[in-house]
């Protein structure tokens, strides 16, 4: 029969507090007491549980923290960085606990149990909101925190994995001016997240930097999901002020654009170029696009956590992840 900690404090002749503290290696404990502890523990070959550790020391886990399942449907960059991050987590023997909320007060709320709660040793958050309050929040628990995303504020505990995604958007916006479109477009998520900004911020920049107009009915915030992205993609294309090409910052706009394109006859690229930020490689004709380092970015967000937890002596606070040159496929065309 298993022995239990009241086992060992009736064995010792100690209270079940002092077994624990005896256990747990603490200092408020006289030596004779801790020696009684740990020759009952000897005598009767306590093993204590898994669980029992955990209570006492924290579960060996992290936290992934996403987007609600609305916003990341049909999204590929969330499925395949949870991926990335849970082998690396495997090796490292942690298990991996996924979060999502409906809105930013109850992501918090749940944050801060399982941190009072000792269920996690760090969290990884696969977006980064422009608003920093949860980050200045959470910052002061004493627990790394490592974003995939950018990090504007200066805090302790919290680290940026990220792109560089306002340079991504401004050579991919350049490549199409120089194949000669002078009409460009842009489909974007809301403005929500830093990854939106700075992306509609290379576009927007480059443009201004070849001294054309921005039309800003041209530059179309088209939401986080398929239908949105998909009406905002129709509307665009049935205007009678309909650009030669278009700059998407995503996956879900460059699915949207190409089925609103077959849904209203229009050819690509003969009658509208695309180009976009996609890791969907059998679109046709073929995408030119950015492909995003999902991988890299989990398996680099994921060992950077691990080296905060571990306390490795490692002071960098962000990491940029560089991206491949633009993938030149047959979705833009030439003008001459």
């Amino acid at each position: 029969m298993a022995h239990t900690i009241y086992d060992i404090a009736r064995a010792a002749g100690v209270s079940k507090s002092t077994v624990s503290r005896a256990l747990n290696n603490k200092s408020n404990i006289s030596d004779e007491a801790r020696e009684r502890v740990l020759l009952a523990v000897q005598q009767l070959n306590y093993q204590p549980s898994k669980l029992a550790r955990a209570l006492s020391a924290g579960f060996d886990a992290i936290m992934v923290v996403s987007r609600s399942t609305k916003t990341t449907v049909n999204n590929p960059f969330f499925s395949g960085i949870i991926q990335a991050i849970s082998t690396k987590a495997e090796e490292e023997n942690f298990d991996v606990i996924l979060q999502t909320s409906k809105n930013s007060e109850e992501e918090l709320e749940k944050c801060i149990t399982k941190i009072k709660g000792r269920m996690i040793k760090g969290i990884i958050m696969l977006t980064s909101p422009s608003d920093e309050d949860f980050f200045k929040q959470l910052d002061g628990y004493n627990i790394p925190i490592v974003v995939i995303g950018k990090v504007d504020g200066d805090y302790q505990n919290v680290f940026s994995v990220d792109t560089n995604n306002y340079q991504d958007s401004y050579d991919l916006t350049n490549y199409i001016i120089e194949q000669g479109h002078r009409d460009i477009a842009c489909l974007h998520s809301p403005l929500d997240y830093h990854v939106s900004i700075d992306r509609l911020e290379g576009f927007k920049q480059c443009l201004k930097d070849y001294g054309l107009p921005l039309n800003h009915e041209w530059i179309i915030n088209s939401g986080y999901t398929d239908e949105s992205a998909h009406q905002a993609a129709k509307t665009l294309l049935l205007s009678k002020n309909r650009p030669s090409a278009v700059m998407a910052i995503d996956d879900v706009k460059v699915i949207s654009l190409y089925k609103a394109a077959a849904e209203t006859g229009i050819s690509i690229p003969g009658e509208l170029s695309i180009a976009g930020f996609s890791n969907t490689p059998f679109l046709s004709p073929s995408l030119t696009r950015i492909e995003i380092p999902i991988h890299e970015l989990g398996e680099a967000g994921t060992e950077f956590l691990f080296a905060k937890i571990k306390k490795n002596k490692n002071n960098a606070v962000e990491m940029t992840i560089p991206t491949k040159k633009i993938i030149i496929q047959d979705s833009v065309a030439h003008l001459k």
